[in-house]
């Protein structure tokens, strides 16, 4: 019998970054997760999450200061040495000013058949903040018609969100299982299992994870005595897979994620019992913040507490990436705020251009043995 797993990994390691994406359809890559790809399904094409292949920066160093996060730098490196040249276009939502930035170099120096920068509002608590977020997305949406020839019928979209909805549901209840049997997958197969879904073809992903799901129901739960840690990953972007075999080796398990590559990117389902663009408004208006949005002085910090408490965490490990200023700017008051309730947690400043494996270890098994 395959395992389940083997699919999200070759999707992870295809040599073109795309997994297994259909040979008609046209690649969108997209840099952040309030990129609409719900939009980008229904009008045919693929939507694909960009990620740093990890080469060492040279062409990028003429455009960028060396203090922009490794991410940002890391992608534009790898669309200046032609490693993104299989995409046919790419979406900028403008989330924090690196990433805005990055579009600018983008746009002039990297021609693409389709370009959108998707000026989504920061402030995300009015009502005129949810009439400009559905104008967005309106404009988004006649963009990809324009380029696609394609009109993007309401019924179109109404069948990309229920797949969207399909792909979140599967991923909760994998996270939930996850979270009641720490343990039943390993953290090298949960960060390959939320990578590759963000690169898969999305159909073939739904059934990817359907079978996942019901392996994971039937799979006996892991026998240890004592239990590892339950631990809470919080950050931006974690592209290190290490960091979870080593969470794992240290005596640990990931329970649950405040990341913009996890749980940040799938929680919260879109209505399906109103107009598709209304559900699509409603979704990227209302789900959980980052910290490029605001929606609140302690929208963030009560967010985590809250995920902290309902999944009996014994402690949260902060994965900033360097220069990551918006996440910088949030930790002090929500390291203040877990302070107060009295949860240990462990600051680890990423770069995905270093290595440092060895160090990480060190501090994850004392703080894991801390706690």
């Amino acid at each position: 019998m395959t395992d389940p797993l083997t699919p999200f990994y070759d999707a992870v390691t295809d040599p073109a970054g795309a997994g297994p994406a259909p040979a008609d359809k046209k690649i969108i890559g997209y840099v952040c997760s309030y990129a609409p790809e719900e939009l980008i399904v229904a009008a045919g094409c693929h939507p694909l999450r960009l990620f740093s292949s990890k080469a060492d920066i040279q062409l990028a160093e003429n455009h960028l200061q060396s203090y922009c996060c490794s991410l940002v730098r890391g992608i534009l490196e790898d669309g200046l040495a032609g490693r993104l040249d299989h995409l046919d276009g790419i979406v900028f939502p403008h989330t924090c000013d690196s990433i805005q930035r990055l579009s600018d170099i983008w746009r002039l120096n990297i021609p693409v058949s389709f370009f959108a920068d998707v000026l989504m509002p920061a402030k995300l608590t009015t009502q005129a903040s949810h009439t400009y977020m559905g104008q967005v997305l309106a404009k988004l949406r006649s963009d990809l018609q324009t380029w696609t020839g394609t009109l993007i019928s309401d019924q179109d979209l109404a069948e990309s969100i229920a797949l969207f909805n399909r792909i979140r549901k599967c991923l909760a209840r994998i996270y939930q299982i996850m979270s009641d049997t720490p343990g039943i997958i390993s953290g090298k197969d949960l960060f390959t299992l939320i990578k590759a879904s963000m690169i898969m073809d999305r159909k073939i992903l739904a059934h990817h994870l359907d079978d996942l799901v019901q392996s994971l129901e039937t799979t006996s739960p892991p026998r240890s005595d004592p239990g590892p840690k339950r631990l809470i990953l919080s950050g931006s972007v974690c592209d290190m897979p290490d960091l979870y075999s080593l969470i794992q080796q240290a005596g640990g398990a990931v329970v649950a994620d405040d990341l913009c590559s996890g749980q940040r990117w799938f929680q919260g389902l879109i209505p399906e019992d109103i107009p598709p663009m209304a559900g699509l408004t409603a979704r990227y208006t209302e789900r959980i913040i980052c910290p490029a949005k605001h929606s609140g002085t302690t929208a963030r910090s009560a967010a985590l507490l809250d995920l902290v408490r309902e999944k009996k965490a014994d402690g949260v490990i902060f994965t900033l990436l360097k220069f990551c200023d918006p996440h910088a700017f949030d930790y002090p008051d929500i390291k203040a705020e877990l302070d107060r309730a009295g949860i240990r947690h462990l600051h680890l400043e990423m770069d995905d251009s270093q290595d440092a494996s060895g160090q990480m270890a060190t501090r994850l098994e004392t703080f894991i043995h801390m706690i």
